[in-house]
């Protein structure tokens, strides 16, 4: 709801939990129920190797692991938001 009263560009989850696969595709698909597809979904977190390629077929558009730098973070949000 708050992406949607803040036309959000961009939502950014942090996932430590190892509940990506559950809450991950919850956000992705709420956004979009909401008309919100061509927002810009980026995770962080603890998120292994195998289950990176399922959460951007299911509509991340890019997981950050450990050790990204913030700089490479900023870079590809201002490189891939949409520009509204």
């Amino acid at each position: 709801e708050a992406a949607l009263q803040e036309d959000a560009q961009v939502v950014g989850l942090s996932v430590l939990s190892g509940a990506h696969g559950t809450l991950v595709p919850k956000v992705v698909a709420a956004l979009e129920e909401r008309g919100l597809d061509d927002v810009l979904v980026v995770v962080g977190g603890i998120i292994p190797d195998a289950d990176v390629s399922p959460l951007e077929e299911g509509g991340v558009a890019k997981v950050f692991g450990p050790g990204s730098r913030v700089d490479e973070i900023v870079d590809y949000i201002q490189t891939n938001a949409p520009q509204r």
